[in-house]
């Protein structure tokens, strides 16, 4: 039985590769995905162990305890850093100073994002080296004028030795000289960010304060133990002003991140594996159980001469294993392949992953064969049950048997409860208020889902007869041959149709939520009232200056320039924060519209207006006064040097009460009125809404970066920006599921070409006779295409309506933490995704159809 189990893997080649095809590429996926999740968490390992290479301690600053007055000065000073030099064990201490420092490309836009640009100094030993950034290029910081980038964003920025380089810490624009390029091993600067080195000094007025440090990295000698060095260094630090941690530990918990977030990923990426391999089993099912129907004649005669249905059973499943050996063994080497391709699939969307060599673990070989091979056997179970159960006469009389009419009725009833399980469990997720019902709809999406695939058989009589009866007209004889060869083994076809229905149900309901979540996005600035062109921002904690809004409404273009500055505020409601602004100014940029009052009438200094929910629940109206208290005042501890002290509390009249708007979301008074609770040394201005004047948007982001001096720690951020930040990185996440759901779909293409071709081979006599009574080639390659474009549109069409329910019904789940969420239909996308099903049930007919037009009437007719 073994030696007929292998002779029938190999009895029929091209059946043999097209089914080994379906499982290649779910193991590809699993191998792919385990070797790539090696392979990032080694690149983050080796990366955070060179980080830490060679430090014992680290001592830093800590940036909290600054005395009042003082916002650079620190504890860690060059006397410090001699007493841990004068400890025993200790190597060497190197102080550096380092923060934060944004770049401005040639073009005068940030680069990277604000915690990836760093700043450091450069402070080179007895060998005039810096083994933490050696030069590439050039020559070190040396001067107060001088910088040094990481080579990669001198590379990408197009700078070249002597240019200026334009940069901002937390103000205004400072210009140096490039005199060299340096690499690094930090992880930040290694995943996409930025890095500027100067000499000491200059970082330390930069970064910290003349004679001050941000950290200390301390080394050890040899054999000291860096934990009870770190315990001694701690005690010579001040109390509440600098911490010290060992290098092992700091390493430790880098390594613990690293291996958690890359778990993460390799988890979630592993969804989509399973996904893959599932829609394989459907195709390794359906191909097994043609085999033993067009086998029947085979088994019968292995039962006639001795075989028992153990034996017949372990045949099919030998035959299945020696099948999933071989495919598992492709798909690991594709998998490779699939490893490889992940990073910069993922850099795409921002992930910005470290380079490091591809790690191939002997468990992700062990874990993709027994995969590739247990779901192969798994999948060949139940054809091989029931290629036992004939009986040998009764498959020596007749070839070929319809379905029993009772399976189909006791699957009806199975799908049926399952159906309904799934449906009622998702129409409880649609009762929930919070996100705890995510189990539940994970369950729920799994019931319907099952149950879709379990009814598919009796759907397809409907739908596929309701298909067939548009295409009998426009192709009558093809048409109506198309049809019945569909209808006449509904589980055939719907297990066909079932594999591209998973695929589709996953997209179409992650469509229709990204989609609903950008309605809901819209919604949420129509109801903010956001009407302005721009934001302008800044992301230095000196905000933008109090003359910025004058300067802005100077440039051409712009209709108004509406500054807005918070305060910390107690209204006595539920929220706090009272909004200071231009409130005459205020509804060109935010469609803001009064219940009573005026925005006019908050010009006036001791006034204010409520929207209406600080209105309503503190019980006030228009005409009436309000106490509001002041989280800094003439009492505050804390008070910082240069800030004109505001009164703790004060009552001002309400001028008016308003819509809500998330603009000024409790109240709004005057700039006056804020003026005194607002940093003297900078009135900063947290933002300004910018309105165009008709048809003046065009290049007006420049104008206003140039207005404010080109500073690339300022933001300008469009409609366009504002509502994909609103949205988060719904865009993103779709096009990666699309290209990880796409090897599903895939997957059902090969399903349904492997389909066809079987049963092609299995109607050879029937497509004779029809040729021999008149029957065109074109009509018999046309009759296949019908045939494969109504399964493909069948289970397209079955994917788009399971997926839009599991996508209504989940949605009330996104509901609870983003209110704004509004459920709706991309008809676009959903009408691209059946033109998509037309699209490959054509091609997937392509080769059958080439092979049904070949067969030759007279061979046809003979064959057995």
């Amino acid at each position: 039985m073994l030696r007929t189990a292998l002779r029938n893997v190999l009895a029929h080649k091209a059946r043999l590769v097209m089914t080994a095809l379906a499982i290649i590429l779910g193991t590809a996926f699993v191998s792919g995905t385990l070797i790539f999740g090696d392979t990032a968490g080694n690149a983050y390992s080796n990366v955070s162990a060179k980080n830490y290479k060679g430090v014992a301690t680290l001592v830093t600053a800590d940036e909290g305890m600054r005395a009042p007055g003082d916002r650079h000065k620190t504890a860690l000073d060059q006397r410090l850093a001699e007493k841990i030099r004068a400890l025993p064990g200790v190597a060497s201490v190197r102080p550096s100073a380092s923060g934060y420092a944004t770049i401005a490309d040639k073009k005068q836009r940030p680069m990277g994002d604000d915690w990836q640009s760093l700043g450091a100094d450069f402070m080179p030993g007895k060998d005039g080296k810096d083994s933490r950034y050696p030069v590439t290029s050039g020559r070190a910081p040396a001067a107060s004028g001088e910088v040094a980038l990481n080579t990669k964003a001198a590379a990408d920025a197009g700078f070249k030795l002597g240019d200026p380089i334009r940069f901002a810490i937390d103000g205004p624009v400072l210009t140096k000289k490039l005199v060299g390029t340096v690499d690094t091993t930090d992880p930040r600067v290694t995943s996409g960010g930025t890095l500027a080195v100067f000499d000491t000094a200059t970082a330390q007025r930069l970064f910290a304060a003349p004679g001050s440090f941000s950290e200390f990295s301390v080394g050890a000698k040899p054999g000291v133990d860096d934990v009870e060095l770190t315990e001694r260094i701690q005690q010579l630090l001040p109390d509440d002003k600098a911490f010290a941690q060992s290098g092992s530990e700091l390493a430790r918990i880098q390594a613990d991140e690293i291996t958690m977030s890359t778990r993460s990923l390799t988890k979630s990426l592993m969804v989509f594996a399973g996904i893959a391999l599932f829609v394989g089993a459907f195709i390794v099912a359906n191909t097994f159980t043609m085999l033993i129907s067009q086998r029947r004649r085979e088994t019968a005669l292995l039962r006639a001469v001795g075989a028992s249905r153990r034996q017949v059973v372990r045949s099919t499943l030998a035959e299945a294993a020696v099948l999933g050996l071989l495919a598992s063994v492709a798909g690991f080497v594709l998998g490779i392949g699939v490893a490889l391709g992940l990073r910069p699939l993922l850099n795409a969307t921002g992930s910005n992953l470290p380079d490091g060599p591809l790690i191939v673990e002997p468990a992700s070989v062990g874990y993709a064969l027994v995969v590739g091979v247990v779901v192969t056997a798994l999948s060949a179970w139940l054809p091989a049950r029931r290629a036992a159960r004939v009986a040998p006469v009764e498959a020596l009389s007749e070839i070929d048997q319809a379905p029993a009419q009772r399976s189909l009725r006791v699957r009806g009833v199975v799908g049926a409860v399952l159906a309904g399980a799934g449906v009622a469990t998702m129409l409880y997720v649609t009762t929930l208020s919070d996100s705890g019902g995510i189990d539940a709809g994970m369950v729920g999406s799994a019931l319907v889902l099952a149950g879709a695939a379990v009814l598919a058989p009796l759907l397809s009589r409907p739908l596929v007869t309701f298909a067939g009866k548009g295409l009998a007209r426009m192709f009558p004889a093809s048409g109506r041959l198309a049809t019945r060869n569909a209808l006449r083994n509904p589980r055939r076809t719907a297990a066909t149709a079932s594999a591209l229905m998973i695929g589709l149900t996953l997209i179409t309901g992650l469509t229709v939520l990204g989609h609903s979540a950008t309605l809901g996005v819209d919604r949420m600035m129509k109801k903010q009232g956001l009407t302005a062109d721009y934001q302008v921002s800044s992301e230095g904690s000196r905000g933008l200056g109090k003359d910025a809004a004058h300067r802005l409404a100077g440039v051409p273009g712009v209709a108004a320039a509406v500054p807005l500055r918070t305060v910390g505020a107690d209204l006595g409601s539920s929220a706090g924060g009272l909004t200071g602004t231009d409130a005459p100014n205020l509804p060109k940029v935010a469609g803001l519209r009064f219940i009573s009052g005026s925005a006019e009438a908050v010009r006036a200094k001791n006034t204010v207006a409520l929207s209406a929910k600080t209105a309503s629940e503190r019980g006030v109206r228009t005409g009436q006064s309000i106490k509001v208290s002041y989280s800094d005042g003439e009492d505050d501890a804390d008070e910082k040097p240069g800030r004109k002290k505001g009164p703790k509390s004060a009552t001002y009249k309400i001028a008016g009460v308003y819509t809500d708007n998330d603009v000024a979301p409790n109240a709004l008074a005057s700039l006056a009125t804020v003026e005194s609770h607002v940093d003297q040394q900078t009135l900063a201005n947290e933002r300004i809404l910018i309105k165009a004047g008709p048809g003046r948007t065009a290049g007006l982001e420049d104008k206003l970066r140039s207005a404010l001096g080109s500073n690339p720690l300022v933001k300008v951020k469009g409609q366009s920006v504002l509502r994909e930040e609103r949205s988060g990185a719904i865009g993103d996440i779709l096009n990666m599921t699309y290209g990880l759901l796409g090897m599903a779909l895939v997957i059902a293409v090969v399903g349904v070409v492997n389909t066809l071709a079987m049963s092609v081979f299995e109607r050879t006599r029937e497509i004779g006779m029809l040729r021999a009574i008149g029957l065109a080639r074109r009509d018999v390659k046309q009759m296949v295409r019908l045939e494969s474009v109504m399964i493909c549109v069948f289970g397209a069409v079955l994917g788009i309506v399971v997926g839009v329910f599991l996508a209504w019904s989940g949605g009330h789940l996104v509901r609870s933490s983003f209110p704004a969420y509004e459920f709706g239909l991309p008809w676009a996308r959903i009408a691209l995704f059946l033109l998509i099903a037309l699209v490959v049930g054509v091609l997937a007919a392509v080769w059958p159809a080439r092979r049904a037009g070949r067969l030759s009437p007279l061979e046809s007719i003979g064959a057995q």
